[in-house]
């Protein structure tokens, strides 16, 4: 009987073992580490940004929900929010900051912590803004990729003066609450004086503000538009491009999707390939790299796209040469 007993006891022992066993062993297994995305603008709106930032993390190894997780923070346009969900990622003890929605999603991540990797994607420079000590090397705790989004600003007037060459007059679209703001609108107005060309600066800060600009185009006599760059535009790209055309207004703006969604041109730095680079950058902090010894990444590579539909509804012929420059002619 004793001996029946112990076996019994031996058998519950070792079940025991096997079941608590398994437990253990996933306890011992490290734990995903965690990206925190802090965006200017909302999901929806940054769909194509976020996917070229999964694809750069993948280049460097990893891919959400099998070797990293991300928490979003979306600001949904208010850029005043970003600085408390940049300090609400810092108090969630993310691995790094992954602060995609432009200069202001940089600064608000630069201001919430010294300590956190923070990788930014902006079309400033890094430097004059105060991201960064100096592009070959950051020091602290923040690096990232810079497009070229202000350097492009004069090239955009000059492409829309092509195509309507007798225009003497142009509107600019600026979101007054950008930190880029006051500095775009230095180089444009420059560049319309060098042209021989006056320009209108009009405002924009909020989806309601979109209409009256719009309406009020016709009455400054405005040959064409140029849409600053800017988190809260490039995530209304669809509906920018809808209202040029309701309007007849000749726009150009940055991106591909402005032009897809029937905007008449774009031109600026590659908006995959800058993403990309930021995903690829948070991978390699995530492998163990300092952001102090990762360079500040430039993009150089600057894409055209053209919406023939669009210019024959307004009424435009793009000259041959133009055509042979363009990255992508949408028919």
């Amino acid at each position: 009987m004793a001996i029946g007993i112990r076996r019994r006891e031996l058998l519950v022992t070792l079940c025991s073992a096997a079941a608590v066993w398994p437990l253990a062993a996933r306890a011992q297994q490290p734990a995903m580490p965690v990206i925190g995305l802090l965006g200017s603008g909302s999901a929806q709106g940054y769909a194509v940004q976020v996917a070229a930032f999964r694809l750069g993390l993948q280049e460097a190894g990893y891919r959400e929900g099998e070797s990293v997780a991300i928490e979003y923070r979306w600001a949904e346009d208010h850029y005043e929010r970003l600085t408390a969900l940049a300090a609400e990622l810092v108090r969630s003890q993310v691995a790094v900051i992954a602060a995609i929605g432009g200069l202001p999603a940089a600064l608000a991540a630069k201001e919430a912590t010294t300590t956190t990797p923070i990788v930014f994607m902006t079309g400033a420079d890094p430097v004059a803004v105060g991201l960064v000590a100096s592009l070959s090397r950051p020091g602290g705790n923040v690096t990232g990729v810079s497009g070229l989004n202000v350097e492009v600003g004069p090239k955009q007037l000059e492409l829309l003066l092509e195509l309507v060459p007798t225009a003497s007059v142009f509107a600019l679209l600026i979101n007054p609450s950008s930190p880029l703001a006051e500095t775009l609108l230095q180089t444009l107005r420059a560049a319309a004086r060098t042209l021989g060309r006056q320009l209108h600066v009009v405002q924009a800060s909020t989806e309601r503000d979109f209409d009256p600009v719009f309406a009020s185009l016709a009455q400054l006599r405005a040959g064409g538009l140029v849409i600053t760059p800017d988190a809260f535009f490039l995530g209304h790209s669809e509906q920018l491009a809808v209202l040029a055309l309701q309007h007849a207004v000749p726009a150009i703006f940055q991106y591909r999707e402005f032009t897809a969604a029937g905007g008449l041109m774009s031109y600026s730095a590659s908006l995959t390939d800058l993403y990309r680079l930021a995903g690829v950058y948070t991978g390699r902090i995530l492998k163990g790299e300092k952001p102090a010894n990762l360079p500040v990444q430039q993009t150089t590579k600057v894409e055209l796209f053209i919406n023939l539909k669009t210019a024959r509804a307004l009424g435009i012929t793009f000259p041959i040469t133009l055509l042979g420059r363009a990255d992508e002619v949408i028919e």
